[in-house]
């Protein structure tokens, strides 16, 4: 019997995360790609397409050992028809139909869905949200994307757009967003927001892993930043808390890196303005498979849908 595997893929808005799994979800190769060299989307899909075969050619696999290619993408993509609608952190992507341009480049069937909704999927099916019947998932990198699971199924409504949490507005007034929205969650917490926070807070440029080692040391400066993203998080999420009323909320993406001062901060500010019904109930925890979640999430996205 011919041994089958799935490629899995999760672009974000700073790198490319490539993956060959096998049938049970696990990872057998990996390899990562900065989205930023590549200044187009013809000059990305080729790469994504020359990384594949690369893949293939190095482990000796021919195309009828894989199952086929999954792959989670940064903004609203319609699942049914494989179309980008568009990516709001990387430009130049609007109303492509990439499902159909990368299966007849590579050959291989080819799922698509949003990073955030593959986490989501990954995270429920073998994560933090195992066991869990509702439950929101949010990563927060240099976006932030959100998925829900509403009775034990990924929830993705009309047109495959639900679970925006990073463009929920927090305020009435505030920054414009890429989206095109206005004070959204997106531009409070996003990475490339929380650094330009940060290098004004300490007069020079700083990276999210040092802020988190020195909160870590509770430097003072450190832990007001991080307590300031765990309070426009923590307002966000109480709207979502008293509205869908979940198990639990999974956060994962590398800002979820800073640990307990984050997750304390965000837990405080939904008991203090959540409902308490709901707020009692919920459980805030940390995503169990880190920066694999999306990869995971793309493999179990393609084993579901063949």
């Amino acid at each position: 019997m011919v041994k089958k595997y799935i490629i899995a893929i999760d672009l974000g808005g700073t790198n490319l995360k490539l993956a060959l799994c096998n049938s049970s979800f696990r990872i057998i190769a990996k390899s990562i790609l900065s989205t930023r060299q590549f200044r187009s989307k013809e000059s990305l899909i080729q790469a994504i397409v020359d990384a594949i075969n690369s893949f293939l050619k190095s482990r000796k696999l021919s195309k009828r050992q894989i199952l086929g290619v999954g792959m989670g993408l940064p903004g609203p993509i319609d699942t049914r028809r494989g179309l980008v609608h568009f990516f709001p952190n990387i430009p130049g992507w609007k109303e492509v139909f990439l499902k159909k341009i990368l299966e007849r480049k590579l050959g291989l069937r080819v799922f698509l869905d949003n990073d955030a909704n593959l986490m989501s999927l990954a995270e429920f099916k073998l994560g933090a949200a195992k066991g869990s019947v509702n439950a929101i998932c949010i990563t927060l990198g240099t976006g932030v994307g959100g998925g829900i699971i509403i009775d034990g199924n990924l929830y993705r409504a009309e047109g495959f757009a639900a679970g925006e949490i990073g463009h929920v507005p927090i305020n009435e007034v505030g920054p414009k967003c890429n989206c095109g929205g206005t004070a959204c969650l997106e531009r409070y917490i996003g990475n490339n927001r929380i650094k330009e926070f940060a290098n004004k807070v300490f007069g020079r440029e700083i990276s999210l892993e040092e802020i988190s080692s020195l909160a870590k040391k509770r430097n003072p400066k450190a832990v007001k930043i991080w307590q300031t993203v765990g309070t426009h998080l923590g307002v966000a999420l109480v709207g979502q808390v008293n509205m869908l009323n979940p198990d639990c909320i999974v956060i994962g993406g590398g800002v979820a890196n800073a640990g307990k001062i984050l997750f304390d901060r965000v837990k405080q500010v939904i008991l203090q303005r959540a409902m308490s019904i709901q707020a009692k109930r919920v459980k805030v925890c940390k995503a169990k498979l880190g920066y694999d979640a999306g990869i995971i999430g793309a493999a179990i996205l393609v084993a579901e849908s063949i």
